[in-house]
């Protein structure tokens, strides 16, 4: 009898533990500044400052044969950027599938890579005269080539940088920040504010995903992303559960980005040349084609 008490005192006592989560739908967690500073601040250093280093340091200290200023920027984007998504990815109250993560991160940096070595080449033909606003094929500098093999190779190295190398970055990249995303949910009655430091950490975040979605030309997949943020914050709410400081967080930034896409788009919807670049069913120019058509050429 003394052996049977035992045995349910002992049952009593581990059952919290084999139904105990990391409580992702009961309590919220706090806003993670210092992951979202970091996040923030190297990729406007590493990535949005990448090609502006390229150009304003002289030519001299970065032969055409070897790696730019640039180029460095990109591999430490490519190390300290899937760093800092795992460690937001752990920070999850939520127990998330380690091999969809996993997979995602070596995605991700396999993408990323690939765009290293094309968008290298890219930036030095820029320096020759190429212009980012004409089709490979339209550019000066290529459409005389002999024999036309070359120019085929040309675009060949266009699609790693401007559509594979994009994709397996990008998809890898809003996957991540989706699943993370899912478990930033807590009950109505928790707190759920996002710090003073968190709303001035806004405005650069969202400025950043504008830049990320125009220039990587990406609208449809963010489009999707947040499309899918918001079906799971009405999905949520039917249970009582509302996004936490990171989740509103996340949110308010990727609202802002669709704000300034569209008044992007818009202040652009009548030029004719970028329109002949981007003939698509979405219209989004990138940044860097409107400074080769407009500020490079004027000055």
């Amino acid at each position: 009898m003394q052996n049977v008490r035992k045995r349910r005192g002992n049952n009593s006592h581990s059952t919290p533990d084999v139904s105990e989560d990391k409580g992702p739908h009961r309590k919220g967690q706090r806003f993670h500044f210092d992951l979202w500073f970091c996040l923030t601040l190297q990729n406007w250093i590493l990535d949005f400052g990448r090609p502006i280093v390229m150009i304003i340091l002289p030519l001299d200290w970065f032969p055409l044969n070897k790696p730019s200023a640039g180029d460095y920027f990109h591999m430490a984007y490519n190390v300290i950027t899937p760093f800092l998504m795992l460690k937001l990815i752990e920070r999850s109250p939520r127990a998330l599938s380690r091999t969809a993560v996993y997979l995602c991160i070596i995605t991700f940096v396999m993408g990323a890579s690939i765009h290293l070595v094309g968008d290298s080449i890219n930036h030095r033909l820029i320096l020759s005269g190429y212009q980012l606003h004409l089709s490979v094929r339209e550019n000066p500098i290529i459409k005389d080539l002999k024999p036309d093999s070359l120019i085929d190779s040309f675009e060949l190295l266009y699609y790693y940088d401007e559509h594979l190398g994009h994709i397996m970055w990008y998809i890898p990249f809003f996957i991540i920040l989706f699943i993370y995303f899912s478990g930033c949910f807590c009950s109505f009655q928790e707190e759920r504010r996002i710090t003073v430091p968190g709303w001035l950490l806004l405005g650069p975040s969202a400025l950043y995903y504008w830049y990320l979605v125009t220039e990587g030309q990406i609208t449809e997949l963010f489009l999707l992303t947040f499309f899918a943020m918001v079906t799971m914050v009405m999905f949520q709410h039917h249970k009582g559960l509302s996004p936490d400081s990171n989740g509103l967080f996340l949110l308010y930034s990727f609202s802002v980005t669709l704000l300034l896409v569209a008044l992007w788009v818009a202040y652009l919807w009548n030029d004719q040349v970028l329109r002949n670049k981007y003939p698509g069913l979405l219209y989004v120019p990138e940044p860097w084609s409107y400074y080769t058509l407009h500020i490079k050429k004027n000055h």
